[in-house]
């Protein structure tokens, strides 16, 4: 069983520039050169880690302990030949929730990242995405 998507429209803006979004929603501008905006890449990498935040962030809410700071560094392979697509990426989270422990937040990103995030699990398989997690004050 399948449900659907709302469309996601893609725009040209001009040289390798274009504008997406949902047809009736903010659009976002992607950069095929990363000059002057985020390039399709660097979406799909902020994609992963955004979904995976989203999760974390629940989780720790749903544990009593909210996350006051978040923040992921994403770190990432590409095959050398076309297409050049991800071969790893490693999710570094930086969190701040008071009261919560190394391994709660640890569980947090694991469920997120393994089980709950769509885009992770919209990827190949063999691109492999692993996290790190450091606990701030």
């Amino acid at each position: 069983m399948t449900i659907a998507h709302p469309p996601i429209e893609v725009q040209w803006a001009g040289g390798l520039e274009f504008d997406a979004g949902r047809t009736d929603g903010p659009k976002v501008r992607i950069d095929g050169d990363a000059r002057t905006a985020t390039s399709p890449f660097d979406v799909l990498l902020a994609a992963i880690a955004t979904c995976a935040s989203v999760d974390v962030v629940t989780i720790l809410e749903k544990q009593r302990t909210p996350a006051q700071a978040l923040r992921v560094r994403v770190e990432a392979n590409r095959v050398e030949s076309t297409p050049r697509r991800l071969a790893s990426a490693v999710l570094h989270f930086s969190i701040a929730a008071p009261g919560t422990t190394i391994e709660k937040a640890t569980r947090a990103v694991e469920l997120s990242v393994s089980k709950y995030c769509s885009v992770r699990s919209s990827l190949i398989a063999d691109a492999a995405v692993s996290w790190t997690v450091e606990l701030r004050a």
